[in-house]
């Protein structure tokens, strides 16, 4: 349990650190024409997953039986959106220093989620696709729609 918590911590603080610094980076437009392009909407990506990782070392922390499925899918958001960087197909706004932190916290997030290490009920195969299927449609809908 105590491991657990102490991961779980790790993550709620590096989320909302790495939170903060993407909110302060969002260009807020002059016009209301801003609001509705897709580079206004595109900046929000970054955020969106530190939102998953708080809202996964949430569960995590209170040991919710949720959590393995939303870490399973910030794990694949993330994965996500570091190998369409990487192979070109996106251009993507999350940092590459945060990109390794997020690499790091997926592949830790990874592991929780399908060994269930902490005995938070295991992730079935259903839900392993269907947070692979949200994670596409979250970087998709940040950086292609």
């Amino acid at each position: 349990m105590k491991n657990r918590k102490t991961i779980a911590t790790i993550f709620i603080a590096l989320s909302l650190v790495l939170g903060v610094i993407f909110f302060l980076q969002v260009d807020f437009p002059e016009t209301l024409e801003g609001y509705f392009k897709k580079s206004y909407y595109g900046q929000f990506g970054s955020l969106a997953i530190c939102i998953e990782l708080l809202i996964a070392a949430y569960y995590l922390f209170v040991g919710n039986v949720k959590s393995n499925f939303a870490l399973a899918l910030f794990a694949f958001t993330a994965l996500l959106d570091i190998f369409f960087n990487l192979t070109g197909m996106f251009s993507s706004g999350v940092p590459y220093y945060a990109m390794v932190l997020f690499f790091i916290c997926a592949l830790i997030s990874l592991w929780i989620a399908f060994s269930n290490a902490f005995n938070l009920g295991r992730i079935t195969l259903l839900g392993a696709i269907a947070s692979f299927i949200m994670g596409n449609a979250i970087e998709f809908y940040f950086n292609y729609f």
